[in-house]
């Protein structure tokens, strides 16, 4: 078993892939606009360009994309995506790339389990936090 994540998105699945691509070097694997593909006659003309499905990937992790039909798109809730991050510069530099345009909801900082942690809401509504634990005590 291979879980993975699907992100649904209003119109902004492109732009928002292509960010997560960027910020979290990832890889787009796959890409179909709603014009493109089989369900083209489901979807209205002005949504032709938009993502039908698409996959990336973050380190190990997949990720699925799509621009829900108009009408259909709720916002996320009830979850989040957690990056466990050792190095302390790049926990600092993925959580201001994911709030530039977003929303901070714990700043970044010292935890008790923690060297960093922060939750921020991204540009596109998705809740990431910021998790750079620890270092495990040598033996």
């Amino acid at each position: 078993m291979r879980p993975s994540i699907d992100l649904s998105f209003n119109g902004n699945c492109a732009e928002a892939i292509r960010f997560y691509e960027r910020v979290l070097s990832g890889r787009i694997l796959f890409e179909l606009s709603w014009g493109k593909s089989p369900l083209a006659k489901d979807a209205p003309p002005e949504w032709s360009s938009k993502v039908c499905h698409s996959t990336f990937v973050v380190g190990d992790i997949t990720f699925h994309g799509v621009d829900v039909l108009p009408g259909s798109y709720e916002a996320p809730r009830g979850f989040s995506i957690v990056l466990g991050i050792d190095d302390l510069e790049e926990s600092d530099r993925l959580f201001r790339a994911l709030a530039e345009n977003g929303r901070v909801r714990t700043p970044l900082q010292e935890t008790f389990w923690a060297r960093r942690y922060g939750v921020v809401v991204d540009r596109f509504g998705i809740t990431w936090e910021i998790n750079c634990g620890r270092p495990m005590p040598a033996d």
